[in-house]
C-alpha cells in the first residue's frame, strides 16, 4: 500500500482537529468545564488522546478555541443566509443577533468560556479566533467604518460586554435592552437583522427615527 500524499494527511488532521473542538462544545455544553475530561472529549470525537496535546496546551485553550469555532462558524451562517445582501447595516445586525442569540442557547458554554479568558492564560490567539476576528472586521468594513484597526475592537468589545450582561448569574441585562442599546449606538433600525420573539419594536429602549443613522 502506498504511504498517504501530504494533503491526504493534512485533511485527516484537519478533520481530527474539528471533531475535537465539536466535541468540546458539545460536552461542556452539557456537563460544565469542571466535569468534562480530556478523556471524554476524545471519546467523543473518536480521536486518540495524544492529539489533544498535539494541537492544544491544555483543556482551556481547547475550550477557548472550540468556542470562537462555534462563534465563527454561528456568525458565518447569520451572514450569509438567504436573503444574502450587501447592505452593511443588515449584516452588522445579524452579526450582533448572532452573538447575542448563541449566548442565550448556549449560557453554560458561554459563561465557561468568558470565565475563562478573565483566567490568568488570558485570550488565546488561535486559527478560530483569528476567523472570527475576520468576519467581523469585514463586517466593520461593510458597515462603512473609514478605520477599521479603531472600531473593530471597540464593536469586540462591545458584544463582549453584552455577552457579560446577559450571563451575570441572578441578574442579567434583558436580551431585549442590551439589543437596542447596541442598536442605538451603530443607528440600526429594530426591524433589521432577527429581532427577539415577543418584543416589540424598539424592545424594552424603544428608538425613534431621529435616533438611526440616515441613509
Amino acid at each position: 500500500m502506498s504511504p498517504r500524499s501530504a494533503s491526504v494527511n493534512e485533511e485527516l488532521r484537519r478533520r481530527s482537529r474539528e471533531r475535537l473542538l465539536q466535541a468540546t462544545v458539545e460536552l461542556v455544553g452539557e456537563r460544565g468545564f469542571e466535569a468534562t475530561t480530556l478523556g471524554d472529549i476524545t471519546d467523543r470525537a473518536g480521536c486518540a488522546r495524544g492529539l489533544v496535546s498535539y494541537y492544544f496546551p491544555g483543556k482551556r485553550q481547547l475550550l477557548q478555541s472550540a468556542v470562537h469555532r462555534l462563534m465563527h462558524l454561528t456568525l458565518q451562517a447569520a451572514l450569509e443566509r438567504e436573503p444574502r445582501t450587501s447592505d452593511g447595516d443588515e449584516l452588522l445586525a445579524r452579526a450582533i443577533d448572532a452573538i447575542l442569540g448563541l449566548t442565550i442557547d448556549r449560557p453554560l458554554l458561554m459563561r465557561t468560556h468568558m470565565a475563562g479568558i478573565l483566567q490568568a492564560e488570558g485570550f488565546v490567539q488561535c486559527p478560530e479566533q483569528q476567523r472570527l476576528a475576520e468576519l467581523l472586521r469585514d463586517t466593520c468594513v461593510r458597515h462603512g467604518s473609514l478605520d477599521v484597526d479603531r472600531d473593530y475592537p471597540l464593536l469586540r468589545a462591545q458584544l463582549m460586554g453584552a455577552v457579560f450582561a446577559l450571563l451575570i448569574p441572578g441578574a442579567p441585562m434583558p436580551i431585549g435592552r442590551l439589543r437596542a442599546e447596541l442598536f442605538h449606538r451603530y443607528g440600526l433600525a429594530w426591524e433589521l437583522g432577527v429581532p427577539p420573539d415577543g418584543l416589540p419594536s424598539g424592545g424594552t429602549h424603544g428608538m425613534t427615527q431621529s435616533s438611526q443613522r440616515s441613509k
